[in-house]
């Protein structure tokens, strides 16, 4: 079984990527924002446990996010691999997320990362709100975005980096061209299905 995460700021095309990845290489996806809403829409023990938290405005505590992966993946048993996205977003994290695999005789292979210049995810951004209507398309709050994700995730790059798994791949090409970028590393563990 072949595990990968995918990292990019917003604006890197990271859910673009995705799509193509998982299509390609016939991986499952695994969101935690949609594992969430799955989970608490049909009433599991770990949705009901998670709703509590989502409730009162709180964080899903690891534990319950990291159960709810365990089950996704016994779920989906004899895939070929996932592709995680929006997770690990902390050190913690990627250190339960690394136990469980290793739980399941498997490991996460390698993290990319999409490095875009900060200039470029901005004009992304605000073309993108512009086209979609969404509220991240004014230059300050983009900044904020941008900032928040390098502080979160910086600390689990470094973690992946330290165990030599952390690519990273240039992100401001054409969709296809980086697309391109990305497939190079991952050919080295797992061909296209």
């Amino acid at each position: 079984m072949f595990n990968l995460i995918l990292f990019g700021p917003p604006g890197s095309g990271k859910g673009t990527q995705s799509e193509k990845i998982v299509k390609t290489y016939r991986l499952e996806h695994i969101s935690t924002g949609d594992l969430l809403r799955d989970e608490v829409s049909r009433k599991t023990p770990l949705g009901v446990e998670a709703k509590k938290y989502m409730d009162q405005g709180l964080l899903v505590p690891d534990e319950v996010v990291i159960g709810m992966i365990s089950s996704k993946i016994d779920e989906k048993h004899g895939a070929r691999g996932f592709i995680f996205d929006g997770f690990p977003r902390t050190r913690a994290q990627a250190e339960a997320l690394d136990k469980l695999l290793e739980f399941k005789d498997t490991q996460i292979h390698i993290v990319l990362s999409l490095e875009v210049p900060e200039e470029h995810l901005k004009k992304r951004l605000i073309g993108r709100g512009e086209t979609s209507g969404r509220t991240d398309d004014n230059e300050m709050v983009i900044t904020e975005r941008i900032k928040e994700y390098h502080a979160k995730t910086s600390s689990v790059a470094a973690h992946y980096a330290a165990h030599n798994k952390l690519e990273r791949v240039k992100g401001d090409g054409t969709i296809d061209d980086t697309f391109k970028l990305l497939s190079k590393q991952i050919d080295k563990y797992l061909l296209p299905a």
